[in-house]
């Protein structure tokens, strides 16, 4: 049953050679063929054996090492996202050292403080301040409690139905977890991460694997950040967004994230005012492609200017669609009351990608 409902130098050999008549000392050293012999300290685990005397000429033996130079960063990033630094199935979800250690949710645990197997279908997350951590779970994570940490996790869930639900709570982190369904047709995931009542604040939803869902991540407040979002799932009337927000004037920053809507519909990133004004949202630093849009600005035609919208230096891919999206890279962006285009261009040429 769903819950969802609503990182010295020194001489080898040193030779005292005669004294002047005149009782002036001089030192000389031993030359061979008019070359100067001299001898360095050893390595710091010598070997048995004698080393051989190295011939100085003029300048020292053991030169430092040239510095390597930096691997370049490929033109276009969407064909492997991490080497350009961005998220993909090799840096998000759950770390492969977890992997082995997961415990199997509710055979092997079943509750643990602030949490636990409710038998109709879900795992409770009740207690403040609750941590999930290292666990597989086969449901749906329901979180009514503040604090929590859901962290190292595989999620899997079906249906029209949430990954992580996050109702009427507040700075809840849901970190390095694996969010999918088995499924990209009707049995796809509705949404990998929700606020499902738009009041939550100080969400974090950072470095997850998101996948085979109608939505990825659908919050209005706090931080998405550093996650892989893509293969999407579609059932007959869904609204396909990779990152969603529906109308909300709270702080949102969606940074440094990765996602690819492999479909027509709707967007990589959407700010939408379904329920109210779009304001005070940062996009910034974002790998995107596909959808009709790759982003939707918050603008609304015939609706209230949105302000203090910044989409700044985000990186839109054509991997899909020649346009980005099927129409084109973003639409519905407001200029002035602080909102901001800048720094955006095409994945591959770097060309600039003009304001909407």
């Amino acid at each position: 049953m769903s819950r969802h409902r609503t990182g010295g130098e020194g001489m080898s050999r040193t030779a005292k050679v005669g004294i002047s008549l005149a009782a002036v000392a001089a030192v000389a050293v031993l030359v061979v063929g008019g070359t100067l012999l001299l001898t360095h300290h050893g390595a710091r685990h010598p070997s048995a054996g004698p080393s051989p005397v190295p011939t100085v000429t003029g300048t020292p033996s053991g030169s430092a090492k040239p510095t390597p130079k930096p691997t370049p960063t490929p033109a276009n990033c969407s064909n492997a996202p991490h080497l350009c630094g961005f998220p993909d199935a090799t840096n998000s979800g759950v770390p492969a050292k977890m992997r082995a250690k997961l415990l199997k949710v509710p055979s092997q645990v079943s509750s643990g403080p602030g949490w636990h197997y409710d038998p109709r279908g879900w795992v409770e997350v009740d207690g403040n301040g609750a941590v999930l951590k290292g666990l597989s779970i086969p449901y749906n994570v329901d979180v009514t409690a503040s604090d929590v940490t859901i962290e190292d996790d595989v999620i899997v869930n079906t249906g029209d139905d949430f990954g992580v639900s996050i109702r009427h709570s507040h700075n809840v982190t849901v970190k390095d977890c694996d969010i999918s369904s088995p499924y990209t047709d009707s049995r796809r995931l509705m949404v990998g991460v929700k606020d499902v009542y738009g009041d939550a604040s100080g969400i974090k939803v950072i470095g997850n694997n998101i996948w085979h869902t109608a939505t990825g991540v659908q919050i209005g407040a706090g931080v998405i950040a550093n996650n892989y979002i893509h293969s999407m799932g579609f059932k007959s009337g869904d609204h396909v967004n990779g990152i969603t927000v529906n109308g909300s004037t709270t702080p949102l920053t969606i940074r440094h994230n990765t996602v690819f809507v492999n479909l027509d519909q709707t967007d990589a990133i959407s700010l939408f005012e379904d329920f109210g004004v779009e304001a005070n949202k940062l996009i910034k630093d974002n790998l995107v492609a596909g959808g009709d849009y790759s982003i939707y600005g918050g603008a609304k035609s015939g609706g209230p200017q949105s302000y203090n919208i910044r989409i700044i230096g985000n990186r839109f891919s054509r991997k899909y669609y020649s346009n980005g999206g099927q129409f084109g890279p973003a639409a519905y962006f407001d200029t002035g009351r602080g909102n901001v285009w800048a720094g955006n261009i095409w994945d591959g040429t770097k060309a600039v990608v003009t304001s909407p």
